[in-house]
């Protein structure tokens, strides 16, 4: 999967917006200013970083080798996915959709409100 599939696909989330706080690197989507994913360029390949509930974080790492605690981030909640098509593209999708829905559900009611309504 490459970085510009990533960027789509994670934008395409309801009230997601793109943001740089860190610089250039790495891109950071955010669902009502909390992070869902960190995406950054690499030099081989890509990676992601995605928030992950711990159990399945565990789980994940020990499944794939290309999945590592979150790089920068706390990891016990984060994963960082490397893009170098050892996992199939509809798994990496799939836990994009799950730090979504984490992140959403997180938020206070008002901000969920605010963000089906965009």
């Amino acid at each position: 999967m490459r970085y510009e599939d990533l960027k789509t696909y994670c934008l395409k989330k309801q009230g997601a917006v793109e943001d740089y706080p860190f610089g250039p690197e790495p891109l950071v989507i955010k669902v009502s200013n909390k992070m869902f994913a960190l995406i950054s360029d690499g030099q081989e390949h890509p990676s992601i970083s995605l928030k992950c509930d711990p159990f399945l974080a565990e789980i994940l790492r020990e499944k794939y080798k290309a999945v590592t605690g979150g790089y920068h981030l706390n990891k016990r909640h984060w994963n960082t996915v490397l893009m170098d098509g050892s996992i199939p593209d509809e798994e990496i999708l799939e836990m994009v959709d799950q730090s979504y829905q984490l992140v959403f559900n997180s938020l206070k009611k008002a901000d969920k409100q605010i963000v089906l309504n965009s």
